[in-house]
């Protein structure tokens, strides 16, 4: 059990975390890969969950061989992810206002920290209508190593002024457990996806089914 109470602060992932926009990445690339005369199936959409856009760029020329053409993937990708977000928006996790408005009560500090650009972080945020909820947001640019290194955990620790080894992080998938344990923060899993990694199972301190969960689990 959990107590916040043992917590200068809590830093929360964002997509898949408190934004579901895994599914909208996932119907953008499988769109561009089809465009492009590729089948790209759920599970190996899934497989490039949190990870930095280079990792994803890199994986996708392992998997369609040197010819695939990125440049022109990374166009259709984006295009078709406008247009959907465009009609649909993107959605909020379950349980995140429940565990935001216990975080306030408790004047318990809080930050994002993502592996997306700032541009994309800041624009996704806005999409969902909660751009103005995280005080402080660390992105990929302010760091010298994405996730799975520790590198934005750390800063983030630093901008709230807190000792990491007291920091809660929040996360959902395995390359974010995996930089939060090599931080040495708390960590609590909450899966995205009915795929769990056994590797993020076993670095975490804690998982979840939702936000919901934890927020019931923390609350005293």
């Amino acid at each position: 059990m959990l107590k916040l109470a043992d917590f200068d602060a809590v830093i929360f992932d964002m997509d898949g975390l408190v934004l579901d926009t895994e599914r909208t990445y996932i119907i953008a690339w499988q769109q561009a890969a089809k465009e492009m005369g590729y089948n790209f199936s759920d599970d190996f959409c899934l497989s490039l969950s949190g990870c930095h856009y280079k990792d994803v760029e890199l994986k996708l020329a392992e998997h369609c061989g040197a010819e695939f053409n990125l440049q022109t993937f990374n166009r259709l990708s984006s295009d078709f992810w406008r247009e959907y977000v465009d009609v649909h928006g993107i959605k909020i996790k379950h349980g995140f206002f429940g565990l935001l408005e216990l975080l306030i009560r408790q004047k318990i500090p809080y930050c994002m920290a993502t592996n997306s650009p700032a541009e994309n972080a800041l624009e996704c945020l806005e999409l969902a209508g909660i751009e103005e909820l995280f005080p402080i947001v660390v992105t990929r640019e302010q760091v010298r190593h994405g996730k799975p290194e520790p590198d934005i955990f750390l800063k983030a620790a630093e901008l709230m002024q807190s000792d990491i080894s007291r920091c809660l992080v929040i996360e959902d998938s395995l390359a974010g457990i995996v930089a939060a344990s090599r931080a040495g923060a708390v960590t609590v899993l909450v899966p995205s996806t009915a795929q769990i990694d056994p590797l993020a199972i076993e670095l975490c301190d804690l998982m979840v089914s939702d936000l919901e969960q934890l927020t019931s689990m923390i609350h005293a």
